[in-house]
């Protein structure tokens, strides 16, 4: 009685093979794809620099903020703030968070939070944060200063950006002069 069942259960076995096998093969003579000529639509590369090579290191071009600073919309930047929220507190005395405190960070010396461990990168620099240092780290924090573990993709637009740095020069006890 047992090989009964074993011949039952390999024959359903090989049964389901030829038919898996032959649906196979209908599929393929009903569905003939066809190989393109051409590409639909090209994809263009972006040229890349080498690798190992400087030019990755080498922030673009950022246009001075200053001009931008003088007619900044406070309201804006601390709508534009929210976007800082999540990692940074504002306030005097505030907790440090995924990323320091930023109260009265402009003229602080970067990487010089108390009780923040910051990166290697960012506390080896020397230059306090002013109004152009701050445009351009907020423009692209991973090319402003590489190897910081900021995960934010920066501020493209030159206004807004203006806008959260004259916001954030508002938060300190004696705001630093502007430019």
């Amino acid at each position: 009685m047992a090989s009964q069942e074993a011949n039952k259960i390999a024959g359903a076995v090989l049964m389901a093979g030829l038919i898996a096998m032959a649906s196979g093969f209908i599929a393929r003579s009903l569905v003939r794809p066809v190989e393109l000529k051409e590409l639909a639509f090209a994809v263009e590369k972006p040229d890349a620099p080498a690798a190992g090579s400087q030019a990755a290191a080498v922030p673009a071009e950022v246009p001075p903020i200053a001009p931008l600073l003088a007619r900044a919309d406070l309201a804006a930047g601390e709508a534009s703030a929210k976007k800082c929220a999540a990692c940074h507190t504002f306030d005097k005395g505030g907790p440090n968070r995924v990323g320091p405190n930023l109260w009265d960070v402009v003229g602080r010396k970067p990487g010089a939070q108390a009780g923040f461990a910051f990166s290697k990168p960012m506390a080896a620099v020397a230059e306090n944060w002013d109004y152009e240092r701050l445009n351009k780290y907020l423009a692209n924090p991973k090319t402003a200063i590489p190897g910081n573990k900021m995960a934010f993709a920066g501020i493209p637009k030159p206004e807004e950006r203006a806008a959260l740095i004259a916001w954030l020069r508002s938060k300190a006890d004696a705001p630093k002069p502007m430019p």
